[in-house]
């Protein structure tokens, strides 16, 4: 059975293994070597497990790892074009980089993107089916939720979906108001209040597992999060219907099985 494992999931720092115990796929590295590897030995893994790393952007809490991981296991690495573009111009990839075509085959999972709406170059998430007919996702780093992400989603068996930040917090918060407009803007990220929505969509479609991540760590809590989320699941019940957990910042073992 595939597992999905958050292994830092912030603003300060990204990166998601999907797989089994033995091989798997990365999305995102945002951390240094050692601190990932330490992640993945905590979950009974190792960084050979990783057979590839799919970037979903180029902003640097998502691809800083990326130059001494790709050192370390030579793993093939994924992106779409615009961020392809940079990665190639930047050198921060010391193994071969592939252009990113919907279908990707790896360790017998297909790996499919969809576009989200950042301010980056262009900006995706990922979707991974098993041969079980399992279905997992990571969306993150949206500002809003379009047709082609609910197209992509809707369904999906376990998803892990942005949960950034409490509109209030951050609009009383330290920031700077230009900081303020960028995440609260339609390019930027995506608030507790329309995580919630869209989760009470995928779980009327039949997504079962919801996994809410890159948590702001200034303009969120992780119980404030979690309780706004769930009230717009109200209709559901919880543990029966649906089950909800809370990627942590960096984590401490564990996973969701797909």
């Amino acid at each position: 059975m595939a597992r999905i494992y958050p292994l830092f999931s912030s603003s300060k720092g990204n990166s998601i293994y999907i797989g089994t115990k033995t091989e798997g796929i990365l999305i995102d590295d945002g951390v240094s070597f050692s601190r990932l590897k330490n992640a993945l030995e905590l979950n009974g893994l190792s960084a050979d497990s990783i057979k590839a790393v799919f970037v979903t952007h180029e902003h640097s809490d998502h691809i800083k790892g990326l130059p001494v991981l790709t050192k370390k296991i030579k793993a093939p690495v994924f992106a779409r074009g615009l961020t392809l573009e940079y990665l190639l111009k930047s050198s921060s990839v010391n193994s071969e980089l592939r252009e990113m075509a919907n279908g990707e085959e790896v360790c017998g999972m297909t790996i499919e993107c969809f576009r989200t709406p950042h301010d980056a170059r262009e900006s995706c998430g990922y979707k991974v089916s098993f041969s079980d007919g399992k279905t997992a996702a990571v969306c993150t780093d949206l500002g809003h939720v379009t047709e082609e992400i609910e197209a992509a989603l809707l369904g999906t068996s376990c998803v892990l979906l942005e949960s950034n930040y409490d509109v209030e917090m951050l609009r009383n918060g330290a920031y700077p108001y230009y900081l303020k407009m960028r995440i609260l803007s339609g390019d930027g990220h995506l608030s507790n209040i329309d995580s919630g929505r869209f989760a009470a969509k995928l779980v009327s479609s039949g997504t079962e597992k919801i996994i809410l991540g890159h948590l702001s760590q200034e303009n969120n809590r992780p119980e404030i999060a979690e309780n706004t989320v769930v009230s717009y699941l109200s209709q559901f019940r919880r543990n029966a219907d649906y089950l909800l957990s809370v990627a942590p910042v960096e984590t401490s073992g564990g996973f969701v099985a797909v």
